[in-house]
């Protein structure tokens, strides 16, 4: 690949403060993370993350908001595939989260943000940094 791709991320906070933590499987980053994907052409980065969360867990996220970007520089070492994530906010969320793409997701639970499991998905854990820190980017 000649050129960044762009992703985005989701944190989708419950009453308890703590989030949405997926456990993903495959060839790209087979590790923790918050929900998210690919941004696909012309669509906005909410419409992305309505789609994204909707397609792999079957919830409907209210108000996703954009707080942060990242610049996913762990994984393009590891794996040679280099991703903007644009990360967001969802105010709320109606459903049950449950496993929509098996093949791709090995469990879903919430977890505290200050202790997120490992291995953890760079561009996941820098989102949730900058959430925490009230940043729009970490490096």
């Amino acid at each position: 690949m000649s050129h960044p791709r762009v992703g985005v991320g989701i944190i989708i906070p419950d009453d308890a403060g703590r989030i949405l933590i997926m456990q993903r499987t495959g060839t790209h980053a087979p590790k923790f993370s918050i929900p998210g994907g690919k941004l696909d052409l012309g669509e906005t980065f909410e419409q992305a993350a309505i789609r994204e969360v909707r397609e792999e867990l079957d919830i409907s996220v209210i108000n996703p908001r954009v707080i942060a970007v990242t610049n996913n520089l762990e994984t393009h070492a590891e794996e040679g595939v280099h991703f903007i994530s644009v990360i967001l906010l969802a105010e709320a969320f109606e459903g049950e989260p449950k496993i929509m793409e098996p093949h791709k997701c090995l469990g879903i639970d919430w977890h505290h943000p200050h202790s997120l499991p490992e291995p953890h998905f760079d561009a996941s854990r820098l989102g949730v940094q900058c959430w925490l820190q009230n940043r729009v980017y970490v490096g």
